[in-house]
Order: C-alpha cells, then sequence, then structure tokens
C-alpha cells in the first residue's frame, strides 16, 4: 500500500552531470572566442589584396577609439603610444589602417601622420572593395 505522507526523493545527479559537462565545454571555448568591433569601410577599387606575413593592424573605430594589434588606445593619446608600441620594431614592417567611413578627415590624418612621424613609410589605407 502506497502512503501518501511520503515525500517524493529529487534526484538532481542527471542534472549535475549536465552541467558539468557544459561548464567543460564553455571553459574549452571561451578562451578560442574572438570579439571583433564592426566597422563600415569606404568602398575601393578592386584591385589585388596584399598579403603581408608579419604586419600591424590599426582599426579606427567609429567612438575615436584606435586599436593597435587589438589593443585599444584613446586618439587623443595614439601619438604617444603608438611611438612606444613602436620601439624595436622593424620599420619596414607593412602597416595597414582600416577607418570608420564615417570618421572626420582629420582624424584619419592625425593617425596616419602618427605612424610616418615614427618612421613607417609602408603604410596602407584599407577600404572595403
Amino acid at each position: 500500500m502506497y502512503d501518501y505522507n511520503q515525500k517524493p526523493d529529487l534526484n538532481i545527479t542527471p542534472l549535475v552531470d549536465i552541467m558539468l559537462v557544459l561548464l567543460a565545454i564553455l571553459m574549452v571555448t571561451a578562451p578560442v572566442i574572438e570579439f571583433e568591433e564592426p566597422i563600415n569601410l569606404p568602398k575601393g577599387s578592386a584591385s589585388k589584396q596584399i598579403q603581408a606575413v608579419k604586419k600591424i593592424d590599426i582599426v579606427v573605430t567609429k567612438n575615436r577609439k584606435v586599436l593597435i594589434n587589438k589593443k585599444r588606445y584613446d586618439l587623443e593619446n595614439f601619438s604617444d603610444n603608438f611611438l612606444l608600441f613602436a620601439k624595436g620594431k622593424d620599420r619596414k614592417t607593412p602597416i595597414h589602417i582600416r577607418a570608420e567611413k564615417s570618421l572626420i578627415y582629420d582624424d584619419i590624418m592625425h593617425v596616419l601622420k602618427s605612424v610616418k612621424e615614427a618612421g613607417f613609410y609602408k603604410v596602407a589605407l584599407i577600404t572595403d572593395g
């Protein structure tokens, strides 16, 4: 005969097993995920793409933040930060500058001037096209 006053036991072992598996998957995949900030590039000519083995990427976002090889700086302090970044770097290293097309011309020229003053002469403005 069944006793109606007895409380049922809740078996949470399968739930814990599933959560541990999901946690392990998350821990393995989290370091691999890279966040990239989307920017609108201006249209350019459909010339051949340059493939460089070793290059420096500079990205200027629409909120005037500069990323040098994915490390974030303010546009106002870019000149000093780039000089510190460039210490010990080969001046023949190609530099690719990508910038949001809604930025004003002066912001892009500030970045380009700072790169040129640091001694780099292989500088390219990358467009979408």
